[in-house]
């Protein structure tokens, strides 16, 4: 990725952080990835100051306690996370939950292919906009 930051996986299914892990490795990115389990668990992990912030959050939407949109409500309306960029990575295909995610300010929105090497085309393409984004600090 763009720097040498940390990237936060927001993801309660096991097997799909793990696909993501792969596909990060498989494309050659070294940054450290941190997963957390549901938005709650997000947002605690972000807070604690003992973490160092992540340069950019992959959220899925689709998670028990706190979904992703209820993270996105909470964390795009904190001083300290709503710079953080964030791409939502789901398989929901549903237009609201586009909607609602680009009105939270998000900077992307992925669906997750279930094909393993169209998976790992998605995160390529993730890792190349932010590879080339200038963001603030």
């Amino acid at each position: 990725m763009r720097s040498s930051k940390p990237i936060l996986l927001v993801e309660d299914d096991k097997v799909d952080a793990m696909t993501v892990t792969r596909a990060l490795k498989e494309i050659n990115v070294t940054n450290r990835l941190d997963i957390t389990n549901n938005g709650e668990e997000a947002l605690a992990f972000l807070r604690n100051l003992e973490h160092e912030k992540p340069g950019i959050i992959l959220l899925d939407l689709n998670m028990p306690k706190m979904n992703g949109i209820e993270f996105l409500q909470v964390a795009k309306n904190d001083t300290d996370l709503k710079k953080i960029p964030v791409v939502v990575l789901t398989t929901s295909k549903e237009e609201q939950d586009k909607v609602d995610s680009f009105n939270l300010g998000v900077a992307g929105y992925m669906i997750k292919p279930v094909d393993y090497l169209q998976f790992v085309e998605v995160v390529r393409t993730i890792d190349l906009y932010w590879t080339l984004s200038e963001l603030p600090d």
